[in-house]
Order: C-alpha cells, then sequence, then structure tokens
C-alpha cells in the first residue's frame, strides 16, 4: 500500500509509439475519433513519492464539500409527474413519455420503493432545452439486461436535429438525480462507438447527483468501447461532466462490466466526480488499445477509462476500490494523446484494484499518459 501526499512520480516517454508501461507490459498509445477539446487548467506537478508504505487499511474518505453546480436541481414544481400514487401507474411507457417531453420529471408510484422494467429505452428529444428526471431516491429503472434505459444524442437525426453544430451544442442539458439504473444492456449496439450500458450521451450537458449504478454492461470486447454504467462524447465548449454523491457498483453481484471502463467511459470529455464510491467494476476485454493481434482489443479501465487529447479528470473525496482490469488501470485508464491532458485526485482512497496487465509505475491501479505525472493530494493510493 502507498500513501501519495500531492505528488507525481513517473515521466512516461512521448516520443515513442509504444512507450514502455511497467511490470515488462507494452502498449501503443491509443487513438481517438472525436476532436471536441476539453479544457484543462494548472500544470501537473512532480514531486518524489515517499518511500515508505502504508502499512493500515485506508479509511473511507469524508467527502468535500460540493459546489453550486454539484447539488440536487430544485424539483418541487416539476413539470411533468410519472404515476397517480401507485406502482401500477409507473411504467416504462410513462418514463419514455416523459422523457421525450422533457422538462422537470418526477415519480409518484407511491410510498415505497418501486422498480419500472423498461420495454423501450428512454430518448431525449433535442428540442428539450433541460431535461430533469428525479427519482426520489425510491425509484429503480431496469433494463431487465436487455436494453439500454437512458439516450440522449444531439447528432442523432431521429431525436431532431436543432443546430448546424450537433457536436457541440448547449441544449439539452440533462440531470439525472436520486435514480437507481440497473441491469441496463447496450451489447450489440456499436452505434457511436458503442457503450453505455445504462445511458449513453453525446453533446448537450450531463450530470448525475445521488445516483446508483448496478449489474449494467456493455459490449465485452472492443479497443475502445466502453461505459458499462455511463458512456459520455461531445460536451458543449468542453465543459466538464458532473458526478455527485453516486455509486457505481458496491458489491461483486452489482458491479458494472464492459470492454473498457466498466463504470464510466469517454473521449475527449472532462469530468468532476465528487464523494463517489466505484466498486466491483470489470473491464473484461482482451488486448488493449490498438488492439494486440489476434485479440479483439479492450480491457482497460477497471471503473473509469478516458481517452482523447486535452480534458482533465479531478476525483474528489471519492472511494475507488476491488475494481479490476484485463489489461491496464484497474482503477483509472487515462491517456490523453497529445499530453496535455491532467489527473488530479484530492481527499480520495484508492485501493485494491488490480491491473492484470500493466499499470503506472507508483501509482497502483492506474495508467496514466498525460501532462507531467497525476495529482494527486491528501489521497491513498495501495
Amino acid at each position: 500500500m502507498l500513501t501519495l501526499i500531492l505528488f507525481g512520480c513517473l515521466a512516461v516517454p512521448t516520443g515513442a509509439a509504444e512507450p514502455a508501461i511497467g511490470a515488462g507490459a507494452r502498449m501503443a498509445v491509443p487513438s481517438t475519433r472525436i476532436g471536441e477539446a476539453a479544457a484543462a487548467s494548472r500544470p501537473a506537478v512532480r514531486v518524489a513519492p515517499p518511500t515508505t508504505p502504508a502499512t493500515t487499511t485506508p479509511a473511507t474518505p469524508a467527502g468535500v464539500q460540493l459546489p453550486g453546480d454539484a447539488l440536487p436541481v430544485d424539483t418541487s414544481q416539476p413539470d411533468r409527474v410519472i404515476g397517480t400514487g401507485t406502482p401500477a401507474s409507473c411504467t416504462s411507457q410513462a418514463v419514455v413519455a416523459a422523457v421525450a417531453l422533457g422538462g422537470v420529471i418526477t415519480f409518484d408510484c407511491g410510498p415505497a420503493p418501486v422498480t419500472i422494467v423498461m420495454t423501450h429505452t428512454a430518448k431525449v428529444v433535442n428540442t428539450s432545452r433541460l431535461v430533469v428526471l428525479d427519482g426520489g431516491g425510491k425509484v429503480t429503472l431496469d433494463g431487465a439486461d436487455q436494453r439500454r434505459i437512458l439516450y440522449m444524442n444531439t447528432c442523432d437525426q431521429a431525436q431532431i436535429w436543432v443546430t448546424s453544430h450537433c457536436q457541440n451544442q448547449d441544449q439539452p442539458a440533462l440531470t439525472i438525480q436520486r435514480l437507481h439504473f440497473t441491469r441496463g444492456n447496450s451489447s450489440g449496439d456499436l452505434r457511436e462507438g458503442g457503450g453505455g450500458g445504462a445511458v449513453f450521451v453525446r453533446g448537450g450537458r450531463v450530470k448525475v447527483i445521488d445516483s446508483v449504478f448496478t449489474a449494467n454492461r456493455c459490449d465485452a470486447s472492443g479497443p475502445d468501447l466502453g461505459g458499462g454504467a455511463l458512456r459520455v462524447l461531445s460536451q458543449f465548449e468542453g465543459l466538464p461532466v458532473i458526478v455527485a454523491n453516486s455509486t457505481f457498483g458496491g458489491s461483486e453481484a452489482a458491479g458494472n462490466t464492459c470492454s473498457n471502463g466498466a463504470a464510466i467511459s469517454s473521449i475527449g470529455v472532462s469530468w468532476q466526480i465528487y464523494n463517489s464510491v466505484f466498486t466491483h467494476n470489470n473491464a473484461i476485454g482482451n488486448g488493449a488499445n490498438p488492439a494486440r493481434g489476434g485479440t479483439p482489443g479492450g480491457g482497460s479501465g477497471g471503473a473509469i477509462y478516458l481517452d482523447g487529447n486535452r480534458f482533465t479528470l479531478d476525483l474528489a473525496g471519492s472511494t475507488v476500490r476491488d475494481n479490476a482490469a484485463n489489461e491496464g488501470g484497474g482503477a483509472i485508464f487515462f491517456v490523453s494523446n497529445d499530453r496535455t491532458g491532467e489527473l488530479r485526485i484530492t481527499q480520495s482512497v484508492l485501493h485494491d484494484n488490480l491491473s492484470r496487465r500493466f499499470e503506472t509505475a507508483g501509482y497502483p491501479g492506474i495508467f496514466f499518459l498525460g501532462r507531467g505525472a497525476p495529482q494527486v493530494t491528501n489521497s491513498t493510493i495501495g
């Protein structure tokens, strides 16, 4: 176990096509298909790592104060209410219809928790400026291991084009809050590169607040395919996806799976993740990216898989443990192809994340190619 306090310890060569990545394993630098730039700010800090390993089990982080845009949206005056006070009134059809209409959406399914088995994927229509889907902490949307649960794509003509620059527009703004997504499955759907077993988003803005993702999956192989729970592409002006107070996995039975990024995955997208938990997620692909000869590719980023050029990951007040990757980055796979991307970890605990083939020396469970080295503050990685 290695306790890291504000340091970076590895300078990875950037000129070679296949940089050395530790423990005798090698990997070619992944390519990116979507060129949307995301904002990066201050440079990484290089400080020598401590030489004495930690001997105690790391505690769960206390969490950090949330910025205003990571707080729940006020849904006290909804535009639409799914259900009329009974579980039977809360149906897949009602969810699909409400999401298509947009606005602030809540549920009235009675006092007890309810599970809604989705018979169709709920799809956001791009004419909606705002979509807030609030389950009140009592609603589970179940994909029955047969379908993706929620879909938003500003570049999908079937959902209506509203600008000439679909890959960079500010609407719809989607907020998912106080919901549980389980058994979503996008396997076989390779449009837009595939992935997003529970939720797929391209364009506009998206944030996830106080939500849970369990037992979701996407295709089991593929070099750049990912997001068993959540896949995001092309956010407006490179602004970050926000995830706060949310859980991905939680137990062996509840873990999410995909070729890469079993919990979350993106290309060219920045993330701000606060006070969240990632456990028991598994990247099950084989062959890395680009795929080694004779393999289908994939298997990196047990919890988180981020690829592209200039983007950032801010992980704060969070726990990432007991995740696994068949290839690299049992916790986090982070590759910035032009080496401008930054990884910042604050007041977080990452431990017992298994990278079966490669990881960055000094950062157990992380594979990082970006600007300088990961910036780690008041955190434990082991």
